[in-house]
């Protein structure tokens, strides 16, 4: 079998990337979701003749992060799990040290960078809901260690959620949820505590799903026939629970590949002004959404209006 091809690539260097990349697992470990990523950007790397060195460093004074710049480790960084004041982007912008972002802040205009809509798709996920009848809709997020960190897609989608809630004149409800099964089947413990006659939810935290639907299940709710959920979510998880889930796609490779792709433009042409790609995949219709009905147990609403009983004598 022929080798692959490499791209020469820009040249020179130590023809190494590095990946700034803190683990968002509740126990300090990385995700299913951030292995896709690692994964994603190291195969487009090494297409480049490119290798990798990863760093868990999620602020600019965490060692593997000083000693990948200082020591001139890397030809450029690759920074994930943007914040929203996040001093990695200042102390690599300060230094004119080659770097592209996976995510975005008002820092990371400066140079390139890749993202995803996550206001927009929250958005687009809500009015989804509406145009099925539900008014009851509840917004499940990331774990409150990760929204109160300012971690930008948490934050983004939380605005995206209430902002369309607001313009069709409903009451959001927002949560926050640890990314496992557990925390999934707490949250819909307190949303339902919360507002019994909730009819749907959008979540965009893909590794609590399946505990959402556990939650759900142990409250005599049937997907989709009582309650409908859609979210953001890559295929391999929408497509693991039963029913599979309506989603956005989280489109990990096409992200990877561009991110990559702009580190080697960056690194070829140094003086370009900064590229931005914001991508905003559509919704993929599953088996997860339905029309909404009323809440088992509760009143339905009546077809016609009720008139009162007229006694008649004859």
């Amino acid at each position: 079998m022929a080798a692959p091809v490499m791209d020469e690539g820009p040249g020179g260097g130590t023809r190494t990337l590095g990946l700034l990349y803190p683990p968002a697992g509740r126990h300090r470990d990385y995700t299913t979701m951030q292995l896709a990523f690692v994964g994603g950007i190291a195969e487009a790397a090494t297409a480049h003749g490119y290798d990798l060195l990863l760093s868990p460093g999620g602020r600019h004074d965490d060692p593997s992060f000083l000693r990948m710049i200082s020591d001139r480790r890397v030809d450029g960084v690759i920074v994930m799990e943007i914040r929203r004041e996040d001093d990695r982007v200042e102390r690599l912008a300060e230094e004119g040290f080659p770097f592209v972002a996976i995510g975005r802040n008002h820092r990371t205009d400066v140079s390139d960078w890749v993202d995803l809509d996550f206001a927009g798709l929250a958005w687009a996920c809500v009015q989804h809901l509406a145009d099925l009848g539900h008014t009851r809709i509840a917004f499940v997020n990331r774990s409150e260690q990760l929204f109160d960190s300012g971690y930008g897609f948490a934050r983004l989608g939380d605005e995206g959620y209430t902002e369309a809630m607001k313009k069709l004149l409903l009451t959001p409800r927002a949560y926050l949820c640890g990314d496992d099964l557990a925390s999934g089947e707490q949250v819909v413990e307190r949303i339902l505590l919360d507002d019994p006659l909730t009819t749907s939810l959008v979540t965009q935290n893909e590794a609590a799903l399946e505990g959402v639907y556990r939650g759900l299940t142990r409250h005599g709710r049937s997907v989709p026939r009582d309650f409908s959920v859609v979210g953001v979510a890559a295929g391999p998880w929408a497509e693991r629970v039963t029913p599979a889930l309506t989603a956005a796609e989280i489109p990990a490779k096409e992200m990877t590949r561009v991110a990559v792709d702009l580190m080697m433009r960056r690194l070829r042409s140094p003086d370009s002004p900064p590229r931005h790609v914001l991508l905003k995949p559509l919704i993929t219709l599953r088996a997860s959404t339905a029309r909404c009905r009323p809440v088992p147990g509760s009143d339905p609403e009546a077809d016609s209006p009720d008139f009162p009983e007229f006694g008649m004598d004859f």
